[in-house]
């Protein structure tokens, strides 16, 4: 009897301290702007991020000083053509990428990794597929970023060459065609290095080991395919030199523009592929752009689980 005289008032007590607390949840009655809205986002805060954009001051510092190298050389051609008066520009607009491309594979090696890295380290991926994203979401908007990135990367210096030209007077109609051919060229790029690089950068969490590896596969692969031509060119194997190009990304885009858009080739003896070794070229660019998709989208597939 003691023990439930006892009791009763704390049990009393209790129930007179116990509180149910608005914290102010509501229901969200606004619009909801579904799965084109939540693309469209991730891919301009992917973009914004590839150039430090949204970030810290240091993360601005490498993008912007590769971009202002790749602007440089052609600012200081344009200068020359119009002080010199000169017939023609420098450099063909198809051959600054080629040339420019150890800047492209640090810029590409450096902000691949970062854009997907993070969101593997620390498990996020899973949440964008929640809702209203789906996986192909996700994959499109981040391979959009990367290429529309590198794009800008690689076509602002063929702007500056461009305005250039206008302003020294050359011919019109050949620098227009030339403009135009070298936009193709840097776009198929950008799509090549963009797959290939983000496929790399995705199979690892950590920014690091994914750094070295998309140098590795774009810039090594680069050198040792050329150091394999030379050597056949100085054997007199001229015509295996065209198939090694092969396998190396940038000796795959240098071979495409050569066939089809009236490029001069970087390849021993400035000797391209054909017509019909090209048409090879082509398809073999379109596959890895292709496959790397297909690569990504079945990397997301077990990631979003």
């Amino acid at each position: 009897m003691a023990a439930e005289a006892t009791g009763t008032p704390m049990t009393q007590h209790q129930s007179a301290q116990t509180r149910i607390h608005n914290i102010g949840y509501r229901n969200y009655d606004g619009p909801r702007l579904g799965r084109a809205y939540a693309r469209r986002s991730l891919f301009s805060q992917s973009l914004r991020g590839a150039y430090g954009l949204g970030r810290s001051a240091k993360s601005k510092v490498l993008p912007m000083l590769l971009f202002a190298v790749m602007c440089l050389p052609p600012a200081i051609m344009v200068a020359v053509a119009i002080t010199t008066k000169a017939n023609d520009l420098p450099v063909d607009y198809t051959r600054n990428a080629i040339l420019m491309q150890a800047v492209i594979g640090l810029f590409i090696a450096a902000q691949a990794p970062q854009t997907v890295s993070r969101d593997l380290r620390f498990r996020t991926v899973p949440l964008y597929f929640s809702r209203p994203i789906e996986r192909v979401d996700y994959v499109l908007a981040k391979f959009a970023a990367m290429a529309s990135a590198l794009f800008i990367l690689t076509a602002a210096p063929l702007v500056v060459l461009y305005a250039g030209a206008l302003l020294a007077k050359l011919d019109f109609a050949h620098q227009t065609k030339g403009f135009a051919q070298g936009l193709v060229s840097v776009a198929l790029l950008s799509l090549l290095f963009a797959g290939i690089a983000l496929v790399v950068s995705a199979l690892t969490p950590r920014r690091g080991f994914g750094v070295a590896a998309v140098i590795a596969v774009l810039t090594i692969s680069y050198g040792a395919v050329s150091a394999i031509q030379g050597v056949a060119f100085d054997q007199q194997s001229t015509g295996a030199i065209k198939w090694f190009g092969l396998f190396s990304p940038i000796t795959l885009v240098d071979g495409v523009q050569t066939a089809f858009l009236g490029a001069t080739s970087a390849f021993p003896g400035r000797e391209g592929p054909g017509a019909g070794p090209g048409v090879v070229y082509l398809l073999v660019v379109l596959a890895l752009i292709a496959g790397s998709y297909a690569v990504l989208m079945r990397r997301y597939r077990k990631v979003g689980l």
